[in-house]
């Protein structure tokens, strides 16, 4: 890969804030949040899970918990004797 030689001339030292045009607030918001899953915790929260793992680990027992509460409990059928 080679290297693009540039002169002094050709870098600008400062840029105008008129030569970059007006921004627009929020441009890029509704696409961000499509392709993130970031979540903010309460400080509470944060304090007791304090890694990504911690509150996955406790997101999934939470889910197998509430998974095993939804089942209907298995009952044995008394046979009735003719």
């Amino acid at each position: 890969m080679s290297k693009i030689k540039t002169t002094e001339s050709e870098l600008r030292p400062e840029y105008k804030l008129e030569d970059l045009g007006k921004g627009v607030r929020g441009k890029y918001l509704a696409e961000y949040r499509k392709g993130t899953n970031l979540v903010l915790l309460d400080p509470e929260v944060a304090a007791v899970f304090p890694t990504a793992e911690a509150v996955n680990s406790a997101l999934h027992v939470l889910m197998d918990a509430a998974a095993k509460a939804a089942r209907p409990a298995k009952t044995a059928r008394k046979r009735i004797a003719s």
